[in-house]
C-alpha cells in the first residue's frame, strides 16, 4: 500500500507557519546574529509583507525567485514570502561569481533576483534574460541596465493583503544547488513533501523546547532543514552566518542552544581546541554529526552531549539514521522506515554483504525525494535509472545491517591494482595532531594508474612537516595507501557549500610546492610474508 502524503497544513511551510502564529504568536522562533529575534507571530507578519512586495513585482505561483543573501532576517522573509505566493525559492551561494553564477542564472531563469548590495556588482555582463526585477538589499548596489532595480524597501510595504497560499504538498518549494564536487552544480528540485520527509526522519529526537543552532548557510540543504525542522516541531532557532570554531561555545552559552548539526571536520576543529572550564556543562544536549568521525565518542564524552549520525544528500530524505551514540565506528546508520536501500554493482545487481557498490534508494512516500534536476533531463534520467535513485556514493554493509560510506565513486583512487578509499586515507591523516583538514586525491602515476596526493592544512599555529606526517602514516596505513605526495596549504579550496574541492586539487596536481616522498628518499616497503 502506498504511503499517504501528509496534509497540506503539516508540510506546506506558509500554512504551517500561519497556524503556529495563530496558536502561539509570542513563542520564540528565530534569533539572529545581530541580536534581533522573531516570534512566530513576527515571522508570519514578515511573510505576508514580503509576499506582498514580491507580488507587486509580478511574482506568481511557479515563478522562480533567486535569492543571493547571507543568513539573516532578509533571506527568511523572501523564502517564506515566495512560498506564500506558491513561487519557488532559489537560494544561491554567496561565493558564486563568473561562470558558475552564469550557469545558475541560465538554469533558473528567475523572474526576480534579490541580491546583497556587496554582490550586485557581479551581475553586470551576465545573461539576465527573463529577469524583470533586481532587488538590492543592504545598499544601492551596481546599476543594471535593462532591469528594474529596487531597494529592499519594496519587500517591506506598510500595508499588504495576500491571498491564500496555493501550494500543494507535491509542489516545489525550492531549487537547491549541489556543491559541484564532481562537476557543475545541479539544481535539485525539492517539494514540500521532500522537505517534510527529510525533517521528520529525525523528528523523534527534537521537541518544542529545543533551540537549534544553525550555522550552515540557508543555501545549503542543512540550513534549510534546520529552519523547517524547528517550524514543524514548534522549536526555535539561533541563526548565525557561519560556523566559527573560536566563537562556537560562546554562542552556545549566550543563546542556550540545545542542538546543532556539525559536519565531521567541524567536530575535529572543536576537539583540537584547548580545553575550556565547564565545557561539559553547556546547554548543548544533541549533535547531529555528519559523517560519524572516529573521534565521535571522544567528542560526546568531552562535551557532555549525545551524538546522532545520518546519511543524506540534497536529493534524498535521510535514508540512513543511527541510534543515539552509535558504537560502530564509521557507520552511517541503518535504513529508516519508509525507505528501501540497496548496494549494487554497475549493472544494478545487489552485491554481497561486505563488498563495495553504489548506494541506491527509493521511498514508499511519493514526492519524498527530488523529482529531478532543473533543466537537466539527461542527468535526471541517469540518476533515476531502473526506478532507483543512484547516489554516486560507494557503500558497503556489515553483518549487523549497518551501512558504511566508502567514497564518492568519482573520488576513488586505484594504485598498483588496489582500490583506495580517499575517505579512509583522510581519516588517518586527521589523526595527526597538527592537521586541521585533509583531502586525498588521485594524481597520474608513471605506470598508468594513480599516485596518492594528500593536501593538508595545519592547526592554527602548528608547523606541519610532510616527512613527519608520512612517517606517522607508515604505522597506520597499508603500504599502497600511503601518499606519495604531500601539499601543505593554509586553507584547502572549498566548494560554495564548504566541501573540500577535490576536483580543483586533482586539476592542480603536483605543484612546485608539493613534497614528494620518493624524491626525499622516504621508502614505503611492503611487508613480505614467508610461505608456511
Amino acid at each position: 500500500m502506498t504511503a499517504k502524503l501528509p496534509p497540506r497544513e503539516q508540510c506546506v511551510l506558509p500554512l504551517l507557519l500561519r497556524e503556529r502564529a495563530r496558536q502561539e504568536p509570542d513563542r520564540p522562533f528565530v534569533s539572529f546574529a545581530d541580536g534581533t529575534a522573531w516570534t512566530y507571530g513576527d515571522a508570519w507578519h514578515e511573510t505576508l509583507s514580503a509576499a506582498s512586495g514580491l507580488r507587486s513585482l509580478g511574482v506568481h505561483a511557479g515563478d522562480h525567485v533567486l535569492v543571493w543573501l547571507p543568513n539573516g532576517p532578509e533571506i527568511l522573509r523572501v523564502w517564506f514570502g515566495a512560498n506564500q505566493l506558491g513561487a519557488v525559492f532559489v537560494p544561491v551561494n554567496t561565493a558564486y561569481r563568473g561562470d558558475i553564477l552564469a550557469h545558475v542564472l541560465t538554469l533558473v531563469r528567475p523572474k526576480v533576483v534579490v541580491v546583497h548590495a556587496d554582490l550586485a556588482d557581479r551581475l553586470p555582463g551576465l545573461d539576465l534574460a527573463g529577469v524583470e526585477h533586481v532587488v538590492v538589499a543592504g545598499g544601492p548596489g551596481a546599476p543594471l541596465p535593462g532591469v528594474g532595480a529596487h531597494g529592499a524597501a519594496v519587500l517591506h510595504p506598510t500595508e499588504f493583503a495576500v491571498e491564500e497560499c496555493p501550494a500543494q504538498p507535491w509542489d516545489p518549494y525550492a531549487v537547491i544547488f549541489t556543491s559541484g564536487t564532481t562537476g557543475p552544480s545541479k539544481g535539485v528540485i525539492s517539494s514540500y513533501v521532500h522537505l517534510w520527509a527529510t525533517v521528520t526522519a529525525v523528528e523523534e529526537h527534537l521537541s518544542g523546547e529545543d533551540r537549534c543552532l544553525t550555522s550552515l548557510p540557508i543555501f545549503h540543504g542543512g540550513g534549510l532543514q534546520d529552519i523547517a525542522g524547528a517550524l514543524i516541531v514548534g522549536a526555535s532557532v539561533v541563526l548565525v552566518e557561519s560556523f566559527d570554531t573560536s566563537t562556537f561555545w560562546d554562542v552556545i552559552e549566550r543563546t542556550g542552544a540545545t542542538c546543532c548539526t556539525l559536519l565531521g571536520v567541524m567536530a575535529t576543529f572543536l576537539l583540537k581546541q584547548p580545553p575550556r572550564p565547564g565545557e561539559r556543562d553547556t546547554t548543548l544536549r544533541l549533535v547531529y554529526l555528519v559523517p560519524l568521525t572516529d573521534n565521535a565518542g571522544e567528542f560526546a564524552r568531552r562535551f557532555g552531549c549525545d551524538i546522532l549520525t545520518v546519511f543524506n544528500m540534497t536529493e534524498v530524505s535521510v535514508p540512513l539514521v543511527s541510534e543515539l551514540n552509535p558504537a560502530t565506528p564509521g557507520s552511517c546508520g541503518r535504513p529508516r522506515p519508509g525507505v528501501q536501500v540497496r548496494v549494487v554493482d554497475a549493472h544494478d545487481q545487489e552485491v554481497p554483504r561486505g563488498e563495495t557498490g553504489e548506494l541506491v534508494i527509493r521511498t514508499d512516500l511519493p514526492w519524498a525525494m527530488t523529482s529531478g534536476y532543473l533543466g537537466a533531463p539527461e542527468a535526471t534520467a541517469a540518476a533515476w535509472r531502473n526506478g532507483w535513485f543512484h547516489t554516486g556514493d560507494a557503500f558497503r554493509t556489515d553483518e549487523h545491517g549497518d551501512y558504511f560510506f566508502v567514497d564518492r565513486i568519482k573520488d576513488a583512487i586505484r594504485r598498483r591494482g588496489e582500490n583506495i578509499s580517499s575517505s579512509e586515507v583522510e581519516a588517518e591523516i586527521l589523526r595527526h595532531p597538527a592537521v586541521r583538514e585533509a583531502a586525498a586525491v588521485a594524481v597520474p602515476s608513471g605506470d598508468g594508474e594513480d599516485d596518492v596526493l594528500a593536501a593538508v592544512a595545519p592547526v592554527d599555529g602548528a608547523c606541519l612537516d610532510p616527512r613527519d606526517l608520512l612517517e606517522f602514516l607508515l604505522e597506520r596505513l597499508p603500504h599502497f595507501m600511503v601518499p606519495r605526495y604531500v601539499r601543505v596549504l593554509g586553507e584547502l579550496p572549498k566548494t560554495p557549500t564548504s566541501k573540500i574541492e577535490k576536483r580543483r586539487l586533482r586539476r592542480e596536481g603536483v605543484t612546485p610546492d608539493t613534497w614528494d616522498r620518493e624524491a626525499a628518499g622516504l621508502k614505503v616497503r611492503r611487508t613480505r610474508l614467508k610461505q608456511v
